[in-house]
């Protein structure tokens, strides 16, 4: 029998942990009778998540309940609940409940397909998000099919199961801005996707605002690629080949008519461009550094508060040994 982790970022959840947790529990104890554990990562939720999340660690030694000091965002969430996993495979999903547990099994079953399968991915039928959200899911592909390379027909989600040994190696990425997609494809190739279902919402509303999509979507083109200065170097090219046309224009305009207070509109015009791409430019660049400076900090990608995880009788023995 294989052991399942099911790593869960947890924020602002309360009232949908309890019954995620007992779905979960009738999908492996009832349907596909195998051993499971789930890990809870409450990143710094306003809400009492965490009180819910001991309650449950305290009922039943199969939960495991992290928290974090402060709020780090969904992507180290998930990461930091990669460290706790004792599973031969790695399930993540969300909190909310959009991510049927009942769906698992459809996950399970297309990784026993092949050996050459390291990680599936659920792909929604019908997508219960938002238009905000929406739009930030296409903005993250792009993202992806741009810097990775990433198979048009992939789709990447939160909703994931994976072999154990691709958590592991996503644990041994050490970058200052983390992105579990995006950091997929540089673990493994071997990545399909299986269609699920997607729920609607059953609490609350989600804390992906546009400017947090955006910016995650900025964050991971400069993070991960060189595009933007590549971008920058094309756009200083062409510049300069339109530089040398306007000089041999007015020039023959100089020659055979003069110069004229027309020309005036045009300088301004030119200025007012390339003015905005200089500041834009420096904007890029600042931005890369930053990535740079935060990279060479070493800063750890979470800080733990507190853990609520029950001791097995073996580490409890050791411990007495020591003692």
């Amino acid at each position: 029998m294989a052991l399942y982790s099911v790593v869960v970022p947890v924020y602002n959840s309360e009232k949908s942990l309890e019954i995620l947790y007992r779905r979960l529990a009738a999908v492996f104890d009832e349907q596909l009778h195998e051993p499971f554990e789930l890990i809870l990562v409450d990143d710094c939720s306003r809400d009492e998540s965490y009180q819910v999340i001991k309650r449950l660690a305290a009922e039943d030694p199969r939960v495991k309940g992290v928290q974090l000091s402060v709020n780090h965002g969904q992507q180290k969430a998930v990461l930091c609940g990669f460290h706790y996993v004792t599973g031969d495979y790695v399930v993540t999903m969300d909190d909310d409940l959009q991510h049927p547990p009942e769906q698992i099994p459809v996950l399970i079953d297309k990784m026993a397909e092949s050996d050459e399968i390291d990680v599936v991915i659920g792909a929604y039928e019908s997508k219960k998000h938002g238009p905000i959200r929406r739009f930030g899911t296409w903005l993250m592909d792009l993202s992806s099919d741009m810097i990775f390379r990433k198979p048009k027909n992939l789709k990447l989600t939160s909703f994931r199961l994976m072999r154990r040994y691709v958590a592991d190696n996503l644990n041994r990425i050490s970058i200052a801005q983390p992105t579990v997609g995006p950091l997929l494809l540089q673990t493994t190739k071997r990545i399909v996707n299986v269609r699920v279902h997607h729920d609607e919402r059953a609490f609350g509303r989600s804390g992906y605002s546009f400017s947090k999509l955006v910016s995650a979507f900025y964050r991971n083109l400069v993070t991960n690629s060189d595009l933007p200065l590549k971008m920058i170097r094309d756009l200083g090219i062409c510049s300069l080949v339109v530089s040398f046309v306007l000089i041999v224009v007015y020039l023959a305009r100089y020659f055979s008519h003069g110069i004229s207070i027309a020309g005036w509109t045009t300088t301004i015009v030119l200025l007012l461009f390339f003015g905005g791409m200089t500041l834009f430019s420096i904007g890029v660049l600042g931005r890369y550094l930053i990535s740079i400076m935060l990279e060479a900090k070493k800063y750890p990608s979470y800080l733990i508060r507190r853990e609520d995880i029950a001791q097995s009788a073996d580490r409890k023995g050791e411990e007495g040994d020591d003692k």
